[in-house]
């Protein structure tokens, strides 16, 4: 069982990972509560990212809600991880093809449901210990190739399953994606990277 944490939620850019670090790093953490920012489809609160019902009753009505919004604009839409702390993460990243009112009319057919499962369709549940390390691991790979600038991850920081924490704004030399020590230090960081964008998959969640 997981130790309890609260996390914002999650948005992204993937990818890819590095290799040569040594160390292993401490996960860290940051006092009190988080609520994540209300994304198209969110809520002001993240219910995801609240310890609580791990019911099979709960799983239940999670996957009617899933089965929903499969039906109403997101085919490949996934169920829902419920963990037995009660944390919920979500396969946001399948609704990024959704326009702002095919996400709205979504949203509205599933309401009932959404609400009776107690989630977010866009929201995550905090990083486990295992995905913050393996980020902080990225970030000391990425800040050894030349961005000095590079963040660690945190019990508070964003993250998208399946793509990880991604990169902070502030970290993204001019030029973004295509600037030169950028596009290295991806190469270069490429395993480590990979391992954190697998930590952060659904199938990983749900055993953290």
């Amino acid at each position: 069982m997981r130790k309890t944490l609260l996390v914002a939620a999650a948005v992204s850019l993937a990818l890819a990972a590095c290799s040569n670090d040594p160390s292993t790093p401490t996960v860290p953490r940051l006092p009190g509560a988080s609520a994540s920012a209300a994304p198209p489809g969110g809520t002001d609160e993240n219910p995801n990212a609240v310890a609580g019902d791990s019911s099979s009753e709960r799983r239940a009505k999670l996957h009617a809600a899933a089965q929903c919004v499969r039906e109403h604009g997101a085919p490949n839409y996934q169920d829902p991880i419920l963990t037995s702390d009660g944390y919920v993460y979500t396969d946001e990243v399948a609704l990024r093809s959704l326009d702002g009112p095919q996400l709205d009319a979504l949203t509205t057919a599933c309401q009932q449901l959404i609400h009776a499962a107690n989630f977010a369709i866009r929201d995550q549940g905090p990083p486990p210990p295992e995905l913050i390390q393996a980020g902080v691991r990225s970030a000391q790979c990425m800040r050894q190739h030349g961005l000095p600038n590079f963040k660690d991850p945190t019990v508070d920081s964003n993250f998208a399953p399946g793509k990880g924490f991604g990169l902070d704004p502030e970290s993204v030399p001019p030029g973004g994606k295509e600037n030169p020590t950028l596009r290295r230090a991806i190469d270069a960081c490429r395993q480590v990277l990979d391992e954190e964008a697998s930590l952060s998959s659904l199938g990983n969640l749900g055993h953290a």
